[in-house]
């Protein structure tokens, strides 16, 4: 059997989706590099303020900010960030962002907006948990992330946005229970 190592795995210092005006929509890091939040709201708005004036609607941008690569896209009002190390392949975390992107517009429905996202907010979060554990990522193809985040989501007939606490806890007890038993 291989020994693999963390270092080994390409890996993400932070997934983000921020608003046109590059407030926060959905966040996650994955790394110590920025230790309190008021260091991730700067890291996050001179992100947003470099990338603002590119056109990356059509495909996914590259560029190098702060000793990070950042791969980002936008897609009508929201901006889509991906970020790692300087020492990472940009084509893997391209395939991240695209795969970001493309799932959270099928989920979405094809309605790429805040206002949606923001209704939306836990298929978007369970998106990148699906996409990326811990920095390490697990995978890039859309379709089968939608199909993740749309099988953990329902819980019967009712859509995880409209469960109530005690549905929503009893959802999260038997997702619990099933990775203890894998």
């Amino acid at each position: 059997m291989a020994d693999f190592s963390k270092e080994s795995c390409p890996s993400v210092k932070n997934i983000l989706l921020l608003d046109s005006e590059g407030k926060r929509v959905a966040v996650k890091y994955f790394s110590d590099d920025w230790p309190t939040n008021a260091s991730k709201l700067a890291y996050e708005k001179s992100v947003f303020t470099k990338t603002l004036k590119t056109n990356a609607r059509t495909e996914a941008e590259i560029t190098l900010f702060d000793g990070y690569i950042v791969v980002y896209k936008f897609v009508h009002d929201l901006h889509f960030f991906v970020t790692a190390g300087d020492d990472e392949n940009e084509l893997i975390l391209a395939s991240v962002l695209n795969g970001f992107c493309d799932s959270v517009g099928l989920l979405l429905r094809g309605d790429v907006e805040k206002r949606t996202a923001l209704e939306n907010l836990d298929l978007i979060l369970l998106c990148i948990d699906e996409i990326i554990d811990g920095g390490i990522i697990l995978e890039t193809d859309a379709n089968s992330i939608a199909g993740k985040v749309a099988t953990n989501a329902v819980d019967g007939s009712v859509p995880f946005s409209e469960q109530t606490i005690t549905q929503a806890l009893a959802t999260a007890r038997e997702h619990f229970a099933r990775s203890l038993l894998k």
